[in-house]
């Protein structure tokens, strides 16, 4: 088994970045979900209700200094990262804590693009967010953890599945994930690791990932294009409550630098 992919998600729910190497952190990928945007109330934005995020494409450059914006129809963004500064109060799902406003011409020109009234923030230096699940970690603005695995075996599954009723397959990046692992023969075998080494990096499984409409959107355009795939995972990858899964999320156990065509083993399995 081997590292086919790699993606970070400088700000949260906008476009990934794919890169051949990167240095995983204890929050993981160096500057995955370090932005977000957020509402007046300070709730984080996302393409569960503003899929035209997905077009918006960050990059970080200098080592984290810098942050460039682009978006169809919009002049690029580019802005000197505040690490530190005037503070909001944010919140993702049940996690309430701080970010590090970036100012009025970011908040102006992502409200611009979305179409509403929005702000950028930054992890600040003292965010320490712990996360649930079998193994406890850390992360920044993701959801709950600080890794998203999946494998290209389930992939090809769930294409099978919905070639066979007649629908169109979906790329990898409707799922998001951080680490694309290739090489398992059986579909979902992420499901069953417990501890793992990605690279230079050690894991411990936290959770199956439970699906929300995110899939359904076409990453590329930003728009829309349900069903699929959820409905055909709500054929044989339904949780007991209720919602659909498909990939794992993991806690960081050991940092170090990871890279596509790195090694994975797996250390232990579910019993």
């Amino acid at each position: 088994m081997t590292i086919d992919s790699l993606v970070a998600y400088p700000v949260k729910g906008c476009a990934g970045v794919a890169v051949t190497d990167a240095e995983v952190t204890a929050t993981g990928l160096a500057h995955d979900r370090s932005f977000m945007l957020v509402d007046a109330d300070g709730g984080f934005v996302s393409q569960r209700t503003r899929p035209a995020m997905a077009v918006i494409r960050p990059r970080v450059l200098g080592g984290g200094a810098r942050l460039v914006l682009s978006a169809p129809g919009a002049p690029d963004l580019a802005l000197d990262v505040r690490v530190d500064g005037p503070r909001l109060a944010v919140s993702v799902f049940a996690w309430d804590g701080k970010g590090v406003d970036q100012g009025d011409e970011a908040a102006e020109w992502c409200s611009a693009v979305l179409g509403e009234r929005c702000r950028l923030v930054r992890v600040p230096p003292e965010h320490d967010r712990v996360t649930s699940g079998e193994t406890p970690g850390s992360t920044g603005f993701a959801d709950g953890h600080a890794l998203l695995v999946a494998s290209l075996s389930s992939l090809d599954h769930l294409n099978a599945r919905i070639i066979e009723r007649g629908a169109q397959p979906v790329p990898m990046n409707r799922f998001r994930p951080n680490v694309v692992v290739t090489g398992w023969a059986e579909p979902h075998t992420e499901d069953r690791v417990r501890r793992a080494a990605l690279g230079g990096v050690e894991v411990g499984f936290a959770k199956v990932c439970v699906r929300c409409t995110v899939p359904m959107v076409e990453q590329e355009t930003g728009r829309r294009d349900g069903p699929e795939p959820i409905r055909t995972l709500a054929d044989y990858r339904r949780e007991p409550d209720g919602g659909v899964s498909f990939g794992m999320k993991a806690a960081v156990l050991r940092p170090g630098r990871i890279a596509v065509g790195d090694p994975v083993h797996v250390h232990a399995w579910a019993t």
